[in-house]
């Protein structure tokens, strides 16, 4: 769910020194980020306490598939790799002109396309149902079909919104895409906690709707005020360029989109709470991931894309270096902090109402499983940009269908004997090989990246985390006998070794020579000297 690719390029001047920079763009995105992502474990803490982990949610889960499928095939591929590198072509000031004539048309050929898709989705969503959650009941199945043509429309609104906010990128406008996941998930929570009562588990999908809505009111005014002037020309050259970028990538995407329906069919086979749990699990995990490594990502991209296009590989290098290892920075101790947490944090979020002590079991394993892909996913998701900026889509496609084949691999081999638990160990293989895959080609593409220092960091990000992590469980080991239990001992442990992993995770990591680390840790300390 949202919460959520030609010809030789002209080439891009450097950005000028008045063009954010990605430190400030990154916070802008991560700023949204927090915001989507608390509001986000707010839908999912309201969808478990009203829900809990049923074959409801379930159902909910499966339905919400194929119409997340049709968004990720259309546009979210699409996004990064094709519509940011073109538009951001047309944003500049010797090709302005034709910006609005290229986003105008985009948005016509994506808008007819997709509402002929939404047509289809309402006419065969019972068959849809089948085919994507076949293992549940009938009365499941039909509640799935149901929820399917309620949230069909959505896709609409979704792709639209889709498209906007590849232009406002290309523009360097981030706050408003920032946030448009959050007043999406915002939406979802408005509607089931007012129509909970009257609709029941529909509430969910009418939250789908208002949610995409709200989305695309939310950007669409501001390109407008962006001077952007839309029109139509549907033989312009751009349609061609975006066509041939977005090729490989929706090859790619229609082979995983494959993989996503064998994984949501072989996971209603193993009982009817198995989806539930690995959405719960998944919120978790995505968390962490879209805060550090979409943020950081999302911002690399144009600069990345303009560094290429004017043959400036020395600042290509540096900011594929320094988003590296930023992620590295963050993203480690996230993952053993999570691993560490994992119980509290499921109870503070989850674990209330129809949310029982033994979901609250279920889903930490599964989130275990999932945090041995999260490093491996994250740092990946850096790489695949870094591939779509050097306007290289193909290999990142066919990189991932080979991980496709990795996850069938140990699915077959392990759903049969651990049930949903080898359907999420399956995705963290697939995660992992990808990485080494994308790791490996790039090496070959850029020659020599011992100057990025990301096997450096690493080692160095992963020692300060195990001394976090020793910390933790020492924090835990004497607190959690003195808490009182519930939602207040949850919040009060997770708090407080929240706050104390934070700091000792930065002071060893400065100790042991993370140059990022060392330097937050200066800038704090100047600013208690200040005060």
């Amino acid at each position: 769910m949202t919460d959520q690719a030609f010809s030789e390029p002209t080439p891009i001047p450097e950005p000028a020194e008045s063009s954010p920079s990605l430190a400030r763009s990154a916070s802008i995105i991560a700023f949204g980020n927090i915001a989507s992502r608390l509001l986000g474990l707010g839908r999912e803490t309201t969808i478990a306490y009203f829900f809990g982990a049923s074959g409801l949610v379930s159902a909910f889960q499966a339905a919400s598939t194929i119409p997340t499928m049709i968004y990720d095939l259309l546009v979210g591929g699409m996004l990064s790799a094709a519509l940011v590198p073109v538009f951001s072509d047309y944003a500049r000031a010797a090709r302005r002109s034709e910006f609005g004539q290229v986003v105008g048309t985009v948005l016509a050929v994506i808008g007819l396309v997709v509402a002929g898709i939404v047509v289809l989705i309402m006419l065969l969503a019972e068959p849809l149902a089948h085919l994507i959650a076949g293992g549940l009941s009938a009365e499941l199945l039909a509640i799935t079909a149901s929820l399917m043509r309620i949230m069909a429309p959505a896709v609409w609104f979704l792709a639209v919104s889709g498209v906007v906010t590849g232009a406002l990128f290309a523009l360097k406008r981030f706050t408003f895409p920032a946030f448009a996941a959050a007043i999406y998930n915002l939406g979802i929570i408005v509607a089931a906690l007012l129509l909970n009562q009257r609709l029941g588990i529909y509430s969910l999908a009418v939250g789908v709707l208002l949610g995409s809505v709200l989305q695309l009111a939310l950007q669409a005014p501001d390109l407008l005020r962006a001077g952007t002037r839309l029109s139509l020309g549907l033989r312009h050259p751009a349609l061609r360029r975006i066509w041939l970028l977005y090729l490989p990538i929706l090859f790619g995407l229609l082979v995983s989109q494959v993989q996503v329906i064998i994984d949501r069919r072989l996971a209603s086979g193993t009982g009817e709470q198995s989806l539930a749990w690995m959405r719960d699990a998944t919120t978790l995990f995505q968390l962490p991931h879209g805060l550090v490594a979409v943020a950081i990502s999302l911002a690399a991209l144009p600069s990345l894309a303009q560094y290429f296009a004017a043959g400036n590989e020395r600042d290509f290098h540096a900011t594929l270096g320094r988003g590296l290892r930023t992620v590295l920075l963050l993203i480690t101790p996230a993952t053993v902090g999570l691993w560490v947490l994992g119980v509290p944090i499921v109870q503070l979020i989850f674990q209330r109402g129809a949310f029982q002590p033994s979901d609250t079991e279920a889903v930490v394993l599964a989130l275990n499983l999932y945090l041995i892909g999260l490093i491996p996913a994250s740092l990946d998701w850096l790489l695949n940009y870094t591939f779509y900026a050097r306007n290289d889509t193909l290999t990142p496609a066919m990189v991932g269908v080979a991980s496709v084949g990795i996850y069938l691999f140990f699915a077959l081999l392990l759903v049969k004997p651990f049930g949903y638990l080898g359907l999420v160990f399956a995705d963290s293989m697939k995660h992992t090989g990808h990485f080494l895959l994308m790791w490996l080609l790039l090496r070959r593409r850029l020659g020599d990246v011992s100057g990025l220092q990301g096997g450096v960091t690493a080692l160095r990000s992963l020692a300060a985390s195990v001394i976090m992590g020793v910390v933790l469980l020492a924090i835990m080991a004497l607190l959690q006998p003195a808490l009182p239990a519930g939602f207040a001992g949850s919040l009060a442990l997770v708090g407080l070794a929240g706050v104390v992993g934070a700091v000792v995770y930065l002071a060893a990591a400065s100790r042991l020579g993370v140059q990022e680390a060392g330097m937050v840790v200066q800038r704090f300390g100047r600013r208690l000297r200040r005060r």
